[in-house]
């Protein structure tokens, strides 16, 4: 059944099963990570003259500072391991 015809009838030119390389999953999931990281960051450039405004704003802003240099000593941490290299 695996190996039968799709709907349009044309049988498949392989036979065997593909193995993708582990590198393509791992830089998948650094740019899932790094895109969480600009989802997270969106709201709180949106509202941060709100929380100037209210007197929040110092709070705020150091949080921020502090999850951007968590993800920034993960880049840095990713470089030092060779993470990104397809070597």
């Amino acid at each position: 059944m695996k190996y039968e015809p799709y709907e349009c009838g044309i049988p498949g030119i392989e036979k065997k099963e593909t193995k993708i390389s582990v590198k393509y999953y791992l830089t998948a999931i650094l740019f899932i990570l790094f895109d969480i990281e600009i989802i997270f960051m969106y709201p709180w450039a949106i509202s941060f003259r709100e929380f100037i405004a209210t007197g929040g704003g110092t709070f705020v802003f150091v949080s921020m500072m502090i999850f951007i240099a968590i993800f920034i000593f993960g880049l840095f941490w990713e470089v030092k391991s060779k993470a990104l290299e397809w070597d």
